[in-house]
C-alpha cells in the first residue's frame, strides 16, 4: 500500500476519533445526563490540562525509548478503553476524571501524528512541504465526517457517540502498529535539565516585552477559541423547546450545519499567503479577532428561521478566525525568535493558546452561564409563556417527556427545568472578544522583519 495513502488514512482517523463526540457531548451532558453548566465548563477544561504536559512528555518517551509509530498505537487503544467506559459512568465528576484521563492518552497523539508523517515521508524521499498538506487536510475531512456519522446515526445525545469514538480509536490503534518505523532518534541531549526538556525554559522569552504581550492576548483568545465547539451544538438543538422551531432542519441535523465552519476552515487556508502579504501579522492576527466577533455576535441573534443565515455566515467566518490567528500567529512567533530558542517558543504559543487559555475559558464559562444565564422554571405557566405557546402544547409536553419531567395536577414541574440564555451567553462572549481585539490593535506595535518577510513571501 502507498505510504502516503496510508498517512492519509492515520490523518482522517486521527481526528475522527475526536469529533465522533467533540462536537456533541454537550447534548449528552445537558440533554440526556441533566447535568449543570459548571461541571460542564470543567470538562472542555481537560483538553487544556493535558496540552500542558502530556505531549512534552510522550514527546521525550518517543525521542529516547520507543518507536513513535508504537506509542502512538498503544495511546489511541488506551484512549478507546476511556471511551467505551464513560458511558457506564453516572455522575459528572467521575465523568471529568474519566474524560481527562482520555485527554492525556488523546493530545499528544496530535503531535505524534505529525511527527509520524514527517519521518514517514523523509525516509521516503518524500518532500515533507509538498506532501504533507494534502496528508494533513484528510484529518479535517475525518473531523466532519465524524460529526455527519454521529448525527446522521441519531446518536448526538447518545452515549453511542463514544462507542463510535472507542471503535474508531481501537482500529485507528491497531492499524498503527503496521504503520513504517519511526525509531527514536535520541535527539535530546542529556545535559539538558529536566526543565530543559519539559520546555520550561521558553518561559524566559517573557522577559521580551513584545513577545510577553503577544503570549498573553495567545492565551485571552485562547480561552474563546473552543467555546463554539463546547456549546454550539446543544446552543442550535435547545431551540426545539420552542414549539415554532421544533421541526426546523437545524435542530435535526444541528452538528452538520456546524460541520460548514470545518469546511471553512480548509478554505481559508488557502487565503492566508494574500493577506498575509496584503496586510501583514499584525492586522491579519486583528482579523482573525474581530472574526471571532463575528462568530458570536451572529450565534447571539441567530436563530433556525428568518435568521438562519446568521448562524450559516457565522460558520462561514470561523475558517477565517482559526486559521488565520493560528497560522499567523505561529509565523509570528516563528520569525520573532532564534534558531536556538525557536521550537520551545512555538511549544509555549501552543501552550498559551490550548493550555491555559482554553482551561481558564473552559471554567469561567462554565462558572458564568451557570450563575448568570441559566433559568429555572417550575411550572408550565411560566414555561409556556417563555417559550410562546400554550401550557398544554403537544410539543411542549413532549419535549418536557423526553427530559423525565411531568406536569403535577397544580400545574408545577416534577422538578425545575434549566434553560440557558444563549443569546446573552453569546453577547457576553462578543464583547470579551471585541475588548480584547481593540486593546491588541491599540497596544501591540509591530513593524515587518525582513525575516518576515521573507517568510511570507514563501507562502
Amino acid at each position: 500500500m502507498n505510504v502516503k495513502f496510508r498517512l492519509t488514512i492515520m490523518s482522517f482517523m486521527q481526528f475522527f476519533v475526536w469529533a465522533a463526540w467533540l462536537i456533541t457531548i454537550a447534548n449528552y451532558w445537558f440533554g440526556t445526563k441533566q447535568w449543570d453548566g459548571a461541571d460542564f465548563g470543567v470538562i472542555f477544561s481537560t483538553m487544556g490540562i493535558a496540552s500542558l504536559f502530556m505531549p512534552t512528555i510522550t514527546g521525550i518517551l518517543a525521542d529516547k525509548w520507543i518507536n513513535a509509530e508504537k506509542l502512538y498505537a498503544i495511546l489511541h487503544i488506551l484512549y478507546a478503553a476511556t471511551m467505551f467506559y464513560l458511558p457506564q459512568v453516572e455522575d459528572p465528576h467521575t465523568f471529568f476524571w474519566v474524560i481527562l484521563v482520555s485527554m492525556c492518552f488523546y493530545m499528544p497523539t496530535i503531535a505524534l501524528s505529525n511527527s509520524i508523517s514527517y519521518t514517514t515521508l523523509k525516509n521516503g524521499n518524500f518532500d515533507v512541504v509538498k506532501n504533507f498538506p494534502p496528508i494533513r487536510v484528510w484529518g479535517t475531512v475525518g473531523f466532519i465526517a465524524a460529526m455527519w456519522l454521529t448525527n446522521l446515526t441519531g446518536n448526538k445525545a447518545s452515549a453511542n457517540q463514544f462507542y463510535i469514538a472507542g471503535i474508531s480509536a481501537l482500529f485507528l490503534g491497531i492499524y498503527s502498529f503496521t504503520l513504517p518505523a519511526c525509531k527514536p532518534l535520541n535527539l535530546i541531549s542529556e545535559k539538558k535539565t529536566f526543565a530543559q526538556k519539559l520546555g520550561l525554559e521558553s518561559f524566559k522569552l517573557f522577559a521580551d516585552y513584545k513577545m510577553a504581550l503577544f503570549f498573553i492576548f495567545s492565551m485571552f483568545l485562547g480561552a474563546a477559541l473552543q467555546l463554539t465547539n463546547a456549546y454550539g451544538d446543544v446552543f442550535l438543538d435547545e431551540f426545539k423547546l420552542f414549539p415554532v422551531f421544533a421541526e426546523s432542519f437545524v435542530i435535526r441535523y444541528s452538528t452538520i450545519i456546524l460541520s460548514i465552519s470545518q469546511i471553512s476552515e480548509t478554505l481559508f487556508i488557502l487565503a492566508i499567503p494574500f493577506f498575509l502579504k496584503r496586510f501583514g501579522i499584525k492586522w491579519v492576527i486583528a482579523i482573525a479577532m474581530f472574526a471571532w466577533v463575528l462568530r458570536f455576535g451572529l450565534f447571539a441573534f441567530g436563530d433556525p428561521s428568518t435568521n438562519l443565515w446568521m448562524i450559516i455566515t457565522s460558520c462561514i467566518v470561523y475558517g477565517m478566525a482559526f486559521d488565520f490567528f493560528n497560522i499567523s500567529g505561529s509565523l509570528f512567533v516563528e520569525t520573532s525568535t532564534t534558531p536556538k530558542t525557536r521550537s520551545s517558543a512555538q511549544g509555549l504559543f501552543m501552550m498559551m493558546t490550548n493550555g491555559f487559555g482554553a482551561v481558564f475559558g473552559s471554567l469561567v464559562s462554565g462558572w458564568m452561564i451557570n450563575k448568570y444565564f441559566t433559568t429555572y422554571y417550575s411550572s408550565i405557566d411560566s414555561l409556556s409563556k417563555y417559550v410562546k405557546s400554550e401550557a398544554d402544547n403537544k410539543h411542549l409536553l413532549q419535549f418536557l417527556k423526553n427530559k423525565g419531567i411531568s406536569v403535577l395536577e397544580n400545574g408545577n414541574l416534577s422538578r425545575a427545568l434549566d434553560v440557558k440564555d444563549w443569546h446573552n451567553i453569546w453577547l457576553s462572549f462578543t464583547i470579551y472578544v471585541l475588548v480584547i481585539a481593540i486593546v491588541f490593535v491599540v497596544i501591540f506595535k509591530h513593524k515587518h522583519t525582513r525575516a518576515e518577510v521573507e517568510a511570507i513571501n514563501h507562502l
